[in-house]
């Protein structure tokens, strides 16, 4: 009657009543009242039941015996939070009570230690068992199985096949140890064995269980094929067998097939459980299919299933994918229950949504409000949306919530946190970490440090270290090559790139067609276009990155024809344009003067390609008519614009009428207005507008406009050039007297200046912009600091090509002073200005005098 009342209809009332009304109570009545407690998993009351039988069983002729211990082992390991303990305890008391050796209690304490985890007392149990059935075995072989230890769990099965009759669950679980071997392959080759084995007793594709744990085995060992071929032919299928396939497929990305699956299974008539429509929402999400995907989400509400925490989180994750934020707040509104994967699953989907990153930011608070307990994931996830907002304040709180829950030192977590504080321009955090790391950076740290000093245009640092990253024997992966790559570029360093491609040639990653567009963009920056065309033409897959590299690398060293010629090929290709290659086209349109050939382009990128042009593109088409002379025409086509024209338009428009001698002075006036609106403490406004006067010969208006950036308290960028040699960065200023072989360099400048008057050279003095005689505006130019840079590699014996870096425009004299340089030299002058590429070479230069 206790066991009817408590076990049978769960009347633990009636139960306790009448076990209160026997009078002499025997070992039944306990261990029937105390077997109720443990099966309703109530372990408080079970033990406090066995402590008084105990007490008031002292003196009496009956001890706890076999089903006591069984039912209180069951007990124990119904208790998440303290069961360990009582199980522990329990051992010691079934030790002393002579019970360890029983088979019942044995395998039952096997089983419950197994499920804690505490395989090496399970396994210490089952040998000091003096027999032993398949229910310890398989109990064991459970819980090394869940620990991951494979290769112990077949060694259990292989040492006890022959000593107890072994059934079909005995088989699942040992298919099931084989995807848990630490050589996948070997565990897939035993898999095979067994599979041989069940082939030859006829028992693969009759016994439901076993083709079962064959799909699921063949599926996690990464052989889908043959998982597939079991699952077809299979006599009986069961729910499970299609929940085994389609999670499977879905785990080895087969995403057409296992969605497919799911619709077979449907037609069958058999319902999808929440395992099903969990790994079909799976599929969908990562096929980006937005109408199966709400198919199978309008599925799961007929069937109720959607009330599934789990089903509901794959809901999330779907419509994270195919939807957006709002979809997924709706879902998450709509949950009856949360868990830690629904909170992370939601703060992650508003992270990576530009417009919702406060609102995951909220949810994160939210989250804790609610008494939840982050973990890495959600960490990982908040960072991403705190190195959006760039709030320095907010990333340190994040961090110390970090260090607070003791994941300081995970390696995810420190790899977001390197990304996040580099992002907000915090590098000195970032090294702070980095440093800590020592052994357990991986590839994403050393990507994230790199990243970070580009981002913050710490270019010298980041070269050093991936210098130092390649020195140490740090793998590189092709991510990495990318980014030391472009920084190579930034900074122009083409030894260095060189030996960065070398090691990616070393790394096997030279086709990888990322790193092969890089390569492109590095040789084009660090002025060896013939060596970015070489190596584009013997690319073995070129994407629209390739293309665009090779295009814009083109257009920034003067060969606009070139550049239209392969956008031409670029079309021929089959390889469809983007925003980026149109700003490649119309600069080289702009460089050669090809206006009408420019604004046929322009109109094709929304007629033809259904591209809407950007300000950058607008700024191409504002620099076309200004190089072309056409200043006429440019306020009409800012007129004309969809959009409100920006600082680089009007810098634009501005650096067009320098270039008109003082005859478009209203339109430049209008412009320098504008930019002292948006930009008011941009020094290089102001020199825009000086020199727009200076070249009219307006000194007025050149005092005027130095006086406006006095009191907007607006720095000018100091004008220097530099030169790398073998002993280092050389750099220069203008009329820099403080170079260790100052006296030489003079010395070859005034030489050089005086063969260039021979030869016919007459000094541009509109180019000094500063009102003074003849003579001393001369003087100013012959000591501009790319001269000086030239005069100093002339000092040294040398004919490779001079390279020359300057971080501001070359000016009209010293461009002309060159192309004299090189034909009485007889070198080529290679000038990388900020605006583009400048080859110098027997009195000529690239650019054809059109810049």
């Amino acid at each position: 009657m206790i066991s009817m009342y408590g076990s049978c209809l769960g009347s633990i009332a009636n139960a306790r009543r009448i076990f209160d009304d026997i009078q002499v109570k025997n070992s039944i009545s306990w261990n029937s009242f105390i077997s109720v407690y443990s099966q309703t998993g109530d372990p408080v009351s079970a033990f406090k039941l066995f402590t008084r039988m105990q007490t008031e069983c002292i003196g009496s002729s009956f001890k706890p015996d076999e089903y006591t211990f069984g039912s209180l082992i069951t007990a124990a390991c119904s208790s998440i939070n303290f069961g360990l303990c009582l199980l522990e305890q329990l051992l010691s008391t079934i030790t002393k009570s002579g019970f360890l050796s029983d088979l019942y209690v044995g395998s039952a304490l096997v089983n419950g230690f197994a499920s804690f985890g505490l395989t090496n007392n399970a396994t210490k149990i089952f040998g000091q068992m003096s027999s032993r059935n398949v229910v310890s075995m398989n109990g064991l072989m459970v819980g090394l199985v869940r620990q991951k230890c494979g290769e112990e769990a077949a060694k259990v099965f292989m040492e006890m096949m022959n000593l107890v009759d072994v059934n079909f669950d005995s088989y699942s679980i040992l298919l099931s140890s084989f995807s848990e071997f630490s050589e996948l392959e070997h565990g897939r080759r035993k898999g095979r064995e067994v599979h041989s084995y069940l082939i030859r007793r006829g028992l693969d594709d009759t016994v439901v269980p076993l083709g079962n744990g064959l799909i699921k085995m063949y599926a996690r060992c990464g052989d889908i094929t043959a998982a597939t071929s079991v699952f077809r032919l299979m006599v009986n299928k069961d729910l499970v067998s299609w929940n085994t396939m389609i999670s499977g497929l879905d785990q080895n990305q087969c995403f057409e097939d296992a969605v497919s699956t799911f619709y077979a299974m449907r037609r069958t008539g058999l319902m999808p459980s929440n395992y099903t429509v969990i790994s079909a929402l799976s599929s969908c999400a990562s096929l980006g299919w937005r109408i199966n995907g709400q198919q199978i989400h309008g599925e799961a509400l007929k069937l109720g299933l959607d009330v599934d925490v789990s089903v509901s989180n794959a809901l999330l994750a779907l419509y994270a994918t195919i939807g957006g934020p709002p979809e997924c707040k709706n879902i998450f509104s709509l949950m009856l229950d949360h868990d830690l994967v629904s909170w992370n699953s939601v703060i992650g989907a508003l992270a990576d949504s530009e417009s919702s990153v406060p609102e995951a930011v909220k949810c994160f608070l939210d989250m804790m409000y609610y008494g939840w307990v982050p973990n890495k994931i959600t960490f990982i996830n908040v960072l991403v949306a705190a190195s959006s907002l760039s709030l320095s304040k907010l990333n340190h709180q994040i961090h110390a919530l970090v260090i607070k829950h003791f994941l300081a030192n995970d390696r995810s977590i420190e790899n977001a946190l390197l990304a996040c504080y580099g992002k907000c321009g915090e590098m000195d955090e970032c090294e702070k970490i980095f440093s800590r790391m020592s052994e357990r950076r991986d590839e994403a740290s050393w990507n994230s440090m790199i990243s970070g000093f580009i981002h913050n245009e710490l270019l010298d640092k980041a070269v050093h270290l991936a210098w130092f990253m390649m020195q140490k024997g740090q793998k590189l992966d092709g991510f990495t090559f990318a980014t030391v790559l472009s920084a190579c570029a930034s900074v122009a360093t083409l030894e260095r790139g060189m030996e960065v491609h070398a090691c990616s040639v070393r790394a096997c990653l030279e086709s990888d067609v990322v790193v092969g567009s890089a390569i492109i963009d590095m040789y084009s920056k660090c002025g060896r276009i013939d060596y970015a065309s070489r190596f584009f033409n013997m690319m073995p897959v070129r994407n629209v990155y390739s293309w665009n590299s090779m295009i814009s690398g083109c257009a920034r060293h003067g060969h606009g024809d070139k550049a239209l010629e392969l956008f031409m090929r670029m079309k021929l290709d089959g390889q469809l344009p983007d925003h980026v290659t149109f700003v490649g086209v119309l600069s080289a349109c702009s460089h050669v003067g090809l206006v009408d050939e420019g604004f046929s382009h322009f109109s094709s990128m929304k007629e033809v390609y259904g591209l809407a042009p950007k300000m950058e593109h607008f700024s191409c088409m504002v620099d076309l008519l200004g190089r072309a002379g056409e200043l006429d025409k440019i306020e009409d086509f800012i007129n004309t614009m969809p959009m409100k024209p920006n600082v680089l338009i009007w810098r634009t428009v501005l650096g067009a009428c320098c270039r008109t001698n003082g005859q478009k002075t209203e339109l430049g006036r209008k412009a320098a207005e504008m930019l002292f609106e948006l930009e008011p403490q941009n020094a290089a406004n102001y020199v825009l507008l000086a020199n727009m006067y200076a070249s009219g010969g307006n000194w007025d208006g050149v005092a005027e406009a130095r006086v406006a950036m006095k009191k907007a308290a607006a720095k000018k960028e100091a004008g220097c050039s530099w030169v790398k040699m073998k002993d280092g960065v050389h750099v220069f200023v203008a009329g820099d007297k403080s170079h260790p072989d100052n006296d030489m360099i003079y010395a070859k400048l005034k030489e050089l200046n005086r063969k260039m008057r021979d030869a016919g050279y007459v000094p541009e003095t509109r180019f000094a912009l500063y009102d003074l005689e003849v003579e001393s505006k001369e003087e100013i130019l012959s000591y501009h600091s790319e001269k000086l840079a030239v005069a100093f590699v002339l000092t040294r014996d040398s004919r490779l090509p001079i390279r020359i870096m300057k971080n501001l425009r070359v000016c009209g004299d010293c461009h002309m002073a060159f192309k004299y340089i090189s034909k009485i030299v007889g070198r080529v002058i290679i000038l990388r200005d900020s605006n583009r590429f400048h080859h110098f070479d027997e009195g000529k230069c690239s650019c054809g005098d059109y810049w």
